[in-house]
């Protein structure tokens, strides 16, 4: 199986390591790529090159433009893409993007699938990432046996657009548990307790979750070393913001949220994990 994976940054470089079969990647930054070339994978100077090399393309990239641009732009996947093929974007995207391109490689007979990820950098390392699929069945069917050499709990959802609509109600869920997380170890340290045995003692009870078991610890430490950008944490809120007013539907937990991280520096912004919300409580 020849397979092929555009967007090598954080999290799409440990994916792309997980993938067994002979491997075709690119990426505007040549550089980020280099660790998986040094692997032996073969670098392509285009996404369009990619499609023309490739069974299966994933794509793992920052922002619905970038999304854009890699699928329809100028040497773009479009253009060297063949009938039969099967494209798989693992970006957190808009729900109306995956099916504006859904439709434009459904004329050519190429399937699309929007699927993206959650479980962060950890997740991606590990090869336990969570996917939410969307678009034709069989298409999923068809490429599972990929999806599970990065993926752990894998599943699909319906029409084109359906995993980007999952995907935002997951960052709604860890947006407003974001700010529970920071909040919690704030209040512990104001009252003077040992804030390390607090988070052992809670992150074992109701008040269990992902971020407080593994951000939650980062915070403490004041390390803030990205597994999620903050930039692309807000980018996906503000995709959710969106989609909440279509839909007619008040997400104030979600609005509050985006406006604290909204608050931050540009530099916190484009340089941290999402966990530097902490930090906001702590100044």
């Amino acid at each position: 199986m020849k397979v092929g994976f555009i967007g090598t940054g954080v999290m799409g470089s440990s994916m792309a390591s997980h993938i067994q079969g002979e491997l075709f990647v690119y990426n505007r930054t040549k550089k980020k790529a280099q660790g998986l070339i040094d692997q032996g994978a073969t670098w392509c100077d285009s996404p369009k090159i990619v499609a023309q090399s490739s069974d299966i393309v994933i794509t793992m990239l920052g922002y619905p433009d970038d999304v854009y641009e890699t699928y329809l732009g100028e040497e773009s996947l479009i253009k060297g893409a063949k009938p039969g093929q099967i494209f798989i974007d693992c970006t957190t995207s808009s729900p109306e993007l995956a099916d504006e391109i859904y439709e434009a490689f459904k004329e050519k007979d190429i399937s699309v699938l929007d699927a993206p990820v959650s479980g962060g950098d950890v997740g991606a390392k590990n090869g336990t990432l969570s996917i939410m699929v969307g678009g034709d069945e069989a298409a999923y069917e068809k490429v599972l046996p990929i999806l599970e050499m990065f993926g752990q709990k894998i599943q699909y959802f319906g029409k084109a657009g359906s995993g980007q609509h999952t995907k935002m109600a997951n960052q709604i869920a860890i947006a407003s548990g974001m700010i529970g997380v920071a909040e919690s170890l704030y209040y512990a340290k104001s009252a003077g307790l040992d804030v390390e045995r607090v988070l052992e003692t809670i992150s074992q009870g109701a008040a269990g979750s992902w971020s407080l078991s593994n951000l939650a610890p980062r915070m403490l430490k004041g390390d803030y070393q990205p597994g999620f950008y903050t930039h692309h944490f807000l980018k996906d809120m503000g995709i959710a913001l969106m989609e909440a007013e279509k839909m007619g539907i008040q997400l104030p937990g979600l609005a509050l949220a985006y406006q604290i991280y909204d608050d931050l520096s540009d530099e916190l912004k484009n340089s941290t994990g999402t966990h530097i919300i902490y930090q906001s409580y702590q100044e």
